[in-house]
């Protein structure tokens, strides 16, 4: 299992590694500065529009050490070791999906949350105020700001696994039993659009009970507005993306088309 965290991860890093390192020193480099107040206004103009590149340059190097990753499993001539290795397929495909989300959540958090930073320096040099005491005041203060952000986080951790490992599914059914079906790709793109509809509508049903969902015409919008809502689409997601797992394990085990 160590082999295979290695193998993927190295792949991923060989893709987006250089990528993350110029964004981690040019970023801290400017919150550095800026936190000291020796940038002018002009500087920091530029400083977001420099870090908002870098979100878009991170996501578009995470996409490409996904791929990266994703290409071992299923493409020639990588695959033919994955297809040759005496592990169980499940184990591949955890240490796959466990790379590519501690890879693609730590660079994407470090990069919006250096660009948060960059834009209230930039803010708070044109109105004198502190950005440390906000922060403070964000987190330490009797309003429960930060627990509203920790349900968010689990629940983009979580969501994030679901939207993988769909994908992978979706792979791996048009590797399998659609590849010879004409326009296979197209069939699993169509898949993977039919489990995000029954994962949003299973969603719809766990809140209902809470009655946090709003209806615009035929939009559906939910937006859990108590703890034991957030808990419970949490879970939900999760059994969702564990079903799926064993699935596309399952299918792996059969005959993959590289």
């Amino acid at each position: 299992m160590k082999a295979q965290f290695k193998y993927a991860f190295l792949a991923g890093l060989h893709f987006r590694g250089a990528v993350f390192a110029v964004i981690f020193i040019v970023n801290s480099l400017l919150i550095i500065f800026s936190l000291f107040g020796v940038l002018p206004i002009a500087v920091h103009v530029i400083a977001v529009f420099l870090g908002g590149l870098a979100t878009t340059a991170m996501a578009a190097g995470n996409i490409g050490g996904d791929v990266a990753i994703a290409r071992r499993m299923f493409s020639a001539p990588e695959a033919y070791l994955h297809a040759l290795t005496p592990v169980p397929r499940w184990k591949i495909l955890l240490a796959s999906i466990s790379t590519m989300a501690v890879m693609d959540l730590f660079t994407m958090i470090f990069t919006v949350i250096t660009q948060i930073l960059l834009v209230l320096n930039l803010v708070f040099s044109m109105t004198g105020d502190d950005t440390g005491k906000l922060f403070w005041e964000a987190f330490f203060s009797d309003h429960p700001y930060w627990l509203y952000g920790l349900w968010g986080i689990l629940m983009l951790i979580t969501s994030y696994f679901l939207f993988v490992i769909i994908i992978l599914f979706s792979v791996t059914a048009v590797k399998s039993f659609l590849f010879k079906m004409p326009a296979s790709r197209f069939l699993g793109f169509l898949l993977a659009l039919g489990c995000l509809f029954i994962a949003n509508m299973l969603m719809q049903l766990v809140l209902l009970p809470f009655d946090d969902v709003q209806r615009f015409g035929l939009l559906i919008i939910s937006a859990p507005g108590s703890n034991l809502a957030y808990i419970f689409v949490i879970l939900l997601t999760l059994a969702e993306a564990a079903g799926l797992f064993i699935i596309t394990s399952k299918l792996m085990e059969r005959k993959i088309n590289i």
